[in-house]
């Protein structure tokens, strides 16, 4: 059960860090910092918060507290369910690029990662750490050397951490340790050789997916946004391909998140493509969404 995917809403400059919860989507607009709501049948999108420095992943803390990746300044805003906006953490200490997607746990614990080098200004790709958050906001590192880490997921057991490294041609796996450390590093899907340091050209040419955004089902089966070839995959470990999704003409797809009421909806995250100076200056970022037959894992993580 996979049908073409459908126009839920359009107008943004750049979704990411989709997620479902408490019966409605919630993204993140980089260029209009600020993040968003909408219901699952689509219509006019909700503001709920103004990120000055741009948004980008996000998640709960069991209080209801809504934690945002604060980008270009390196912060974890936490908005507590009465509406109060705090700093939750400063990631500077680690982060060598802009802040990026984040991952939470059922118990406030969270994992954010950061580019590792200035993309939008054309540097040479630098390896990048993953930082860990307790739940009181304390940081501490949790794992280096990771080609852009970015979208992440729990797996059920709770113990073990997958992250895309976008510049990586992989899916990462490792142990979270009682301290929150990532340990264990393996190989949970590799899609080809680990590429050669270098321009992003020489990069992109070396890579059979680069993943962005993901989430996990129900079969075990993670769906990844593959950044560079328009579409989104699902992908079993040991790197198998199961399924496809292309994205509308002249889209790609930069990040994904199973939900909807019954969990069989899959929501893209789309735009013509990620250049900040394109995508600030327009409003053609969407949200589409299509039917699938395996739902949303019973998540231990938003």
């Amino acid at each position: 059960m996979t049908d073409s995917p459908e126009l839920l809403a359009d107008g943004g400059t750049f979704f990411e860090g989709p997620r479902w919860h408490d019966g409605r989507w919630w993204v993140s607009d980089f260029y209009r910092q600020a993040v968003y709501t909408l219901s699952p049948a689509g219509g006019e999108l909700e503001k709920v918060l103004d990120v000055p420095s741009q948004p980008s992943g996000l998640g709960w803390m069991p209080d209801g507290s809504l934690l945002v990746v604060s980008m270009r300044d390196h912060q974890v805003l936490r908005r507590w369910p009465d509406g109060k906006l705090t700093t939750h953490a400063d990631i500077s200490r680690y982060a060598t690029g802009h802040a990026n997607d984040m991952v939470v746990a059922a118990d406030g614990s969270a994992w954010v990662g950061n580019f590792g080098f200035d993309l939008m200004g054309g540097e040479e790709m630098r390896p990048a750490a993953l930082v860990h958050l307790d739940p009181e906001g304390n940081v501490s590192l949790a794992a280096e050397d990771l080609a852009f880490p970015n979208g992440m997921v729990i797996l059920p057991d709770a113990r073990t951490l997958v992250v895309g490294e976008t510049f990586g041609n992989r899916m990462t796996a490792f142990t979270i340790a009682e301290n929150g450390e990532l340990t264990e590093r393996r190989d949970w899907a590799a899609f080809g050789d680990k590429p050669e340091p270098g321009p992003r050209a020489e990069l992109l040419k070396q890579l059979a997916v680069g993943p962005d955004g993901c989430c996990l089902d129900r079969d075990g089966q993670i769906w990844i946004a593959d950044a560079f070839n328009q579409r989104c995959i699902r992908v079993a470990e040991g790197g198998g391909i199961t399924a496809e999704i292309k994205a509308p003409a002249g889209l790609g797809v930069f990040a994904c998140m199973l939900g909807g009421p019954d969990g069989h909806t899959l929501l893209m995250c789309c735009a013509p493509d990620s250049s900040a100076t394109r995508r600030m200056r327009a409003r053609e970022a969407s949200l589409w969404t299509v039917r699938v037959a395996s739902p949303a894992a019973v998540h231990v993580a938003e």
